[in-house]
Order: structure tokens, then C-alpha cells, then sequence
């Protein structure tokens, strides 16, 4: 007889659900009679096979959906792992290099950071065999190991001087949130997964940029795959008029799950970043804030599932995770397949509309300038200003923002109605910017402008 134990422990939008018997199983045949059971009472989907005949684990599974999946216990360690951004390694984070793999940052605490190796470098060897113009993926598999084994890894430095370092594996874990002030007090806040404890990294990093004087807030969620599915119920508790975190769908009975009511908030007009890679609770949480109004979506479609997955443990300490319900946001529009669709769509970064968006909310008696330029020269602009202006603004007066970033120091020449602005440092391609006309005196009107810099 089976016990269905519920811990509302919820896992990339998928939830924990320890799942027991009173009979251990004996052999093979037993666990996979105690498979069927569970996809007959629980599954969510359409079986594609006569689920009676099948001899096999893997033929079981190749007659469900995409997520549903067999663990050994060694596997689901390994996943959960990943969902909390922790792996055994050297501990750098790296991207692709014409010369190798470059080093983009040393996780403090880790065998690199130990051994000091310093972001910059670049890997060119790993136990004595090159790595130039193989893959992060390559690389990486030969960097992961088992913890408290040894790599000897061959670094090209900042100076061009080639060391080797012998580096111990040790397990580490990403930084799941990032923080920081934008130009304009806009606090901006990134979150990698929906990790055990991702709801309190966001909620501590909301309580410190209130602090440092932050008036309004960016959360980006783009390339955020998902997490626990109890971090999205605690992070919707974080604004202000969400009361419902999502609607779930099961196979006999259909709920309606609160939001974790949190004692600080995100303000309304909080703009929320996405993109085709955000899925399951990344979506999840979108689609609830969406459906509430209580934040601004920016990005493009989302990935599209909505298909929410219940781990089991089976007798044999292996894990089977089984597609059991389908959920939505509070308005019950489809997520599965077809993704939340943002308020505002953008062809470029989403960051550079939503910071825009929220100057300009900060300046809401500002006029909008009447073009937007295309700029190709990155080391000055000029600016056509109303006939009059002139007399009404000071070089002093004027500000350049680098959207999704902070203010660009320049120097600024007038002479009738051109405006020349020339950055104290060269301005980056594919970037945006705000141009920022601050009047003499409140009696007077502010101007602004959308700057692109052109490829």
C-alpha cells in the first residue's frame, strides 16, 4: 500500500513528493511495477505505448513527456546540485577564447581561488593536454571531478608569462544573485535560479538598495531555467498586490496556491526582464506578476513550460520525476508550449528599455526630444535642440546614462542649436543611452533623448 507523503518542497517547477511503501523492492521486475504504479496514478499527459506491456525502465519512460525522467541516486544528487548552482571543480566561471578558455572570475574559497589563480588568465592546458580552440564544454569536463582530486592546469597570463598550478577539485556554488545601482537611483537585481534560498538572496538585496537610496527596481529573470517552485511562491510575495502565486492542475483536483506574503516589497512599477530561455518557475513568477499587474514584464516570449514535474523516491533509493500537473497564472492563460508574453516587447537588451522607462518616470515633466539617434561615431554626438533652449540649459545641466549601467562623464559644447557631447571615455557599440537636459530652474523644462550607438 502506497503513501503519497507531501512536503510542499517544490523543484524547478517541479515539486518533492517522498514517496513510500511498505515493501522494499526485491528485483528489477518489483521497480518497475512500482514505476507503472505511480504513472497510472499520478501522470499528467498522454502515454504513448501500453504502459501494461513494457519490460523496461527506458521503455517506460520513452512512452511519457520530454520532463519526465529516472534518476539514480547519484543523478539526482547531480541535479539538485545544478539547480543550486553548485558543482565540484577549480571553481572559475569561463567563456571561449582565441587562445583557450578565459577565465571570467575565481569563485572566492575555491581550489583556484587557493591556488591564485586570477580572472583574466587564460586556461591553455589541463594535465598536460591543450585546450586551445576546444569548448567550454570540453574544457569543462576535463575541470570536474571528483572532490579532493588534483588538475594541473597550464594558465597564459595578463603579462603573457605561462604558469602551471596544480589545482584541488572542490565543490562551490555560483553567485545566484547580483546586484547593483544604476544611473538614476534604479536598483537592479539578477537572479540565476530559483535556488533554496533564492527568495530571501532577492529580498536581502531589495533590503540593502533601499537602503543605498534605490527609488525603483529591474529583477532579470532572462536564461533563469527555473528552481524550487516554494522560491517562486516566497519571491511573489514580494510585490505588492500579488496575492496568488499560480493555479495548479492535477490529475484528480485542481488548486489555487498563495503568495508567500513577505514583510518588504518591490514597487509597482518594478520591471521584470525575460527572455526565450526564462522557463518553469522563471515563468511561473512572470506570469502571476503579469496577470496581477503587480510588476512590467520586458523581453521577449518566455520558453513555454508549464509542466510541472513530482520527484519519487523509489524503494531502491533511485528517483523517478513524473510530469503530474500543469500550471498558470492567476488569469489561467497557457503557459505550456506557448510561453508568457511580455508588456513590453524589445528587439534589443530588454535592460535598455526598462531602465529608459524608468528615468523617465523619475522625470515624468521631461520632454522626449523628437528623434532617436543612430549613432557610429563613439567618440562625440550631436543633438539638435529646440530653438530657445539654448538659454535655458548649462553644460553643467547635462548627464549621459548608459542604460543598464550608470552615468558616462562628458564634456559638452553648445553653439546655437547643436548640442556636442563628447564621453571622457569612448562609448560601446550595440550600447543605449539616456541623454539627460536638466533645466536652469524648476520653473523651466527638462529634455531627454534615446541614444543607440549602431554595431
Amino acid at each position: 500500500m502506497k503513501k503519497l507523503i507531501w512536503s510542499f518542497v517544490f523543484v524547478l517547477g517541479f515539486f518533492l513528493l517522498p514517496f513510500t511503501t511498505t515493501h522494499a523492492a526485491e528485483n528489477d521486475q518489483q521497480l518497475i511495477k512500482e514505476i507503472k504504479e505511480i504513472v497510472k496514478d499520478t501522470y499528467v499527459g498522454t502515454i504513448n505505448g501500453n504502459l501494461e506491456k513494457a519490460t523496461s525502465i527506458s521503455e517506460i519512460m520513452s512512452m511519457l513527456d520530454p520532463y519526465s525522467t529516472y534518476f539514480t541516486k547519484q543523478e539526482f544528487e547531480n541535479y539538485m546540485n545544478s539547480i543550486n548552482l553548485s558543482t565540484i571543480g577549480i571553481g572559475v566561471v569561463i567563456e571561449e577564447h582565441e587562445d583557450g578558455i578565459h577565465i571570467l572570475q575565481v569563485i572566492e574559497g575555491s581550489g583556484a581561488f587557493e591556488a591564485g589563480v586570477q580572472a583574466g588568465d587564460i586556461i591553455i592546458g589541463v594535465n598536460g593536454e591543450s585546450i586551445i580552440g576546444r569548448s567550454t564544454q570540453e574544457a569543462s569536463s576535463l575541470l570536474i571531478g571528483n572532490e579532493g582530486t588534483k588538475v594541473e592546469v597550464t594558465l597564459k597570463n595578463s603579462d603573457s608569462s605561462k604558469t602551471t598550478k596544480t589545482i584541488t577539485r572542490k565543490k562551490f556554488t555560483l553567485p545566484n544573485v547580483q546586484a547593483d545601482m544604476l544611473f538614476g537611483n534604479v536598483g537592479y537585481i539578477s537572479l540565476a535560479s530559483f535556488s533554496e534560498d533564492g527568495a530571501q538572496l532577492v529580498k536581502n538585496a531589495l533590503i540593502d538598495l533601499k537602503k543605498r537610496g534605490a527609488t525603483s527596481f529591474i529583477l532579470d529573470l532572462q536564461n533563469n531555467g527555473g528552481g524550487y517552485v516554494t522560491t517562486a511562491e516566497e519571491l511573489t510575495g514580494l510585490f505588492q498586490s500579488a496575492k496568488v502565486a499560480y493555479l495548479l492542475e492535477e490529475a484528480h483536483n485542481s488548486y489555487t496556491i498563495p503568495a508567500v506574503q513577505q514583510d518588504t516589497k518591490f514597487p509597482k512599477d518594478t520591471r521584470i526582464l525575460v527572455n526565450r530561455y526564462s522557463a518553469s518557475a522563471s515563468e511561473m513568477l512572470s506570469a502571476s506578476l503579469k496577470d496581477q499587474k503587480a510588476a512590467i514584464l520586458y523581453g521577449e516570449t518566455t520558453y513555454g513550460k508549464g509542466a510541472m514535474q513530482g520527484f519519487y523516491t523509489l524503494q531502491d533509493g533511485s528517483y523517478l520525476k513524473l510530469t503530474v500537473g500543469k500550471f498558470t497564472g492567476p488569469a489561467g492563460h497557457t503557459i505550456h508550449e506557448v510561453g508568457v508574453k511580455p508588456n513590453v516587447q524589445t528587439t534589443t537588451a530588454p535592460i535598455f528599455q526598462a531602465h529608459y522607462d524608468a528615468l523617465k518616470e523619475k522625470y515624468p515633466k521631461y520632454k522626449q526630444l523628437s528623434t532617436v539617434k543612430n549613432i557610429a561615431d563613439t567618440q562625440k554626438f550631436t543633438v539638435k535642440i529646440p530653438a530657445g533652449l539654448t538659454s535655458q540649459i548649462a553644460k553643467s545641466n547635462i548627464q549621459l546614462a548608459a542604460l543598464g549601467a550608470k552615468e558616462v562623464p562628458v564634456a559638452v559644447k553648445i553653439e546655437g542649436r547643436t548640442l556636442t557631447v563628447t564621453p571622457k571615455s569612448a562609448l560601446s557599440p550595440n550600447q543605449e543611452y539616456m541623454l539627460l537636459i536638466h533645466p536652469k530652474s524648476k520653473d523651466q523644462k527638462g529634455y531627454y533623448q534615446h541614444i543607440r550607438i549602431s554595431n
